[in-house]
């Protein structure tokens, strides 16, 4: 061991929203718990500017290992002071270093300008949300993670929730065939356990991190970021669960819980891919006063203020709390669809306070668990099925999260599945391909500059408009269908959701337009654009 505690910088240049790691060795190994006896903590930022103070970790089971990470969001030179304490001795380490402009998207955040959407911090192009459900990714390897979130970057999904804390027996708990095999595990563990598989009395110490899982997350976001997907780092998944947390109602919001947030934040924060989820679900084992309390805490401990909320049920009770920047939902199938976004939306209006508006679950491809939202039965949850929600809810000036069929299996079938449960799939589903083509028809207009205006059109289609400049058009079925508009000339685009096609309608010009009968596709949509 050294004689003295050494710091090693990782780099003298780095990208803007990449960050910079200093590296901690102390000259002695902690007699006690080092998660709670070593304290690391640094100010960094751009000469000239206000510094911002950050947090650093524990890295090593044993305490021989600290970091501490910043991430830069501008370029230039950067200089920084960290303090390393333990058994009441403070030692002190200062560096400089030099941030550059690597056009990194960086960190997604509210629009300012139109706060019911969200940009890219570091390009500033708005961030169009096109998110799926992969809790249990952390229970695959290192490969088959890297492979999954692959994959669905390259079918353009740039949001995976993704949990840190979960426990269950199989996916038969959701009436899934998904299993533990030997590269998948149910079983995360991301403190100390004396019964590691054990699925109900794991026997966690609340104060001690298994540093090696936390790494493999690491690993996780650094493999996004750099397929610019934003993972949302879900605390718990089915809480309520045996097992799962090691703080119980007892301990709830209190400094073992509070660590845990604080452990994360520290870890997680430097990442500019990251969005923060206090709880899926959190009424099933927490209350109302706990999600207001740890999501304060944790906007309180992370420097940079990525975006954050807390996954409830079919109402968001968080809508003026400083720590919430978007609101939230799970409301199920087409109840959770058009109008019900709208009407969020509308509330959230009233209250002074925009904010985007996510349906975070609205029933997954191909799920049917009997006994659960109506006993649906295929396929009523198909495919197509759920693009059409997706179609509604984006309609409405919200945004969505689906997830893929879990059918093709894990450990059972082709074995080649798991989808909305662990994130992986194959070839032969395609619900996503879908997905990216509403992605398309967004994206050749200025979506966020538009409202939902269903007084625009019949009860066969809804609207969305910047009257005057643009309207986008989406018809639930193939008929005919008027649109009201401000006087004008415009240039008019039909859209088929199926195949991703577009068809050059030419010029419309007028105070009124009926869309063309599309019987042939049943669904339709169109953008208008002034010329």
């Amino acid at each position: 061991m050294a004689t003295t505690t050494t710091f090693e910088q990782s780099c003298d240049t780095v990208d803007a929203y990449d960050f910079v790691e200093i590296t901690v060795r102390p000259n002695k190994i902690p007699v006690g718990n080092p998660f709670t006896e070593l304290t690391l903590t640094g100010e960094f930022g751009p000469e000239g500017a206000d510094p911002v103070r950050v947090e650093g970790f524990c890295d090593a089971p044993d305490g021989a290992v600290c970091r501490i990470r910043f991430m830069p969001t501008r370029p230039g030179k950067h200089a920084y002071t960290v303090e390393f304490t333990q058994a009441g001795t403070t030692e002190r380490h200062a560096g400089t270093f030099k941030a550059k402009d690597a056009r990194r998207k960086g960190v997604v955040r509210v629009d300012p300008d139109y706060p019911y959407h969200f940009i890219w911090s570091g390009t500033g192009e708005h961030y169009f949300w096109n998110a799926t459900t992969t809790y249990w990714l952390m229970g695959w390897d290192l490969e088959n993670i890297k492979k999954n979130i692959d994959r669905l970057a390259d079918l353009r999904v740039n949001r995976l929730r993704v949990a840190i804390a979960g426990r269950v027996a199989s996916g038969q708990d959701w009436c899934e065939r998904v299993y533990n095999t030997e590269r998948f595990s149910f079983l995360l563990n991301p403190w100390v356990a004396e019964r590691p598989d054990s699925l109900q009395e794991p026997g966690f110490d609340p104060a001690r991190f298994n540093v090696a899982y936390w790494q493999k997350f690491d690993a996780l976001l650094r493999h996004a970021r750099e397929r610019d997907v934003i993972v949302s780092v879900v605390f718990y998944v089915d809480g309520r669960k045996p097992g799962v947390e090691p703080f119980g109602k007892d301990g709830m919001g209190g400094a073992d819980e509070q660590r845990y947030y604080r452990y994360a934040a520290a870890r997680f924060s430097a990442f500019s891919n990251v969005m923060w989820d206090v709880s899926n679900e959190y009424r099933q084992f927490r209350t109302d006063w706990w999600a207001e309390t740890l999501g304060a805490f944790l906007k309180a401990r992370d420097p940079y203020k990525h975006v954050m909320s807390v996954h409830g049920h079919n109402d968001f009770r968080f809508r003026t709390s400083p720590w919430a920047d978007f609101a939230m939902f799970q409301k199920w199938d087409e109840e959770g669809g058009y109008k019900f976004m709208f009407d969020n939306r509308k509330e959230q209006a009233e209250t002074g306070r925009p904010m985007p508006q996510v349906n975070e679950e609205y029933g997954y491809e191909d799920h049917y668990p009997m006994g659960w939202g109506g006993n649906r039965r295929p396929p009523s949850r198909s495919a197509d099925n759920r693009r059409r929600v997706a179609w509604s809810i984006y309609m409405a000036g919200g945004y969505q999260t689906n997830g893929e069929t879990a059918m093709r299996g894990t450990g059972w079938g082709p074995d080649t599945g798991g989808g909305w449960i662990n994130g992986r799939g194959d070839d032969s589903m395609g619900m996503f391909p879908k997905f990216g083509y509403i992605m398309d028809f967004f994206t050749s207009f200025e979506w966020w500059k538009c409202e939902p205006r269903p007084d625009l059109t019949g009860r066969r289609a809804v609207c969305l408009a910047e009257p005057g400049r643009q309207y986008a058009v989406y018809a639930f079925a193939g008929d005919a269908e008027r649109v009201t508009l401000e006087p004008g000339t415009y240039d008019a685009r039909q859209f088929n959701p199926r195949t991703g096609e577009w068809t050059e309608l030419g010029t419309v010009e007028g105070a009124e337009w009926t869309t063309p009968e599309t019987a042939e596709l049943d669904d339709c949509a169109w953008v208008l654009r002034r010329t």
